[in-house]
């Protein structure tokens, strides 16, 4: 069994806690879009990132790791309010949660990379988030081609 020192361990339940914002933060968008294909799109990114939490949490405990059971972050929260307040004030909705979305993408794809360049990750691990960052990277190159749909 893999050991993970206390760092790198915080950095891991952080990822989670982000991927739980993430989630969240993909249902409270999809609620203020009119667009039905953006709509589908951000739903479907809620459902990829609780499929990346169940993955990446059994990966770690495989690895011997205790999971934070925490189901986001206090920023994560306050955040999810800000969209709140810019759909109710943004004339155009679908572009400026789109523009959330990539935000919040570009800022997932950072923590990663973070993780994999400085951090001493096993194997099962690693190939793990890879696969995550590899399909969030896709997921915000998307979020350019699906701002020329309305």
């Amino acid at each position: 069994m893999a050991m993970f020192n206390d760092k790198t361990k915080d950095k891991l339940n952080e990822l989670l806690e982000k991927a739980y914002d993430a989630e969240k933060g993909f249902k409270k968008v999809a609620q203020h879009v009119e667009n039905p294909r953006l709509k589908t799109f951000f739903n479907q990114k809620a459902l990829e990132r609780s499929g990346y939490i169940n993955e990446l949490s059994s990966a770690l405990r495989t690895q011997g790791m205790e999971v934070s059971e925490k189901d986001g972050s206090v920023s994560g929260s306050i955040h999810r309010a800000w969209i709140d307040t810019k759909a109710l004030f943004s004339i155009d909705n679908d572009e400026s949660m789109l523009e959330e979305v990539k935000t919040g993408e570009k800022a997932a794809i950072e923590d990663y990379e973070d993780i994999l360049n400085n951090y001493e990750i096993s194997l099962p691990v690693r190939d793990t988030l890879i696969k995550q960052k590899d399909a969030i990277q896709a997921s915000y190159n998307k979020a350019d081609y699906l701002e020329d749909i309305h």
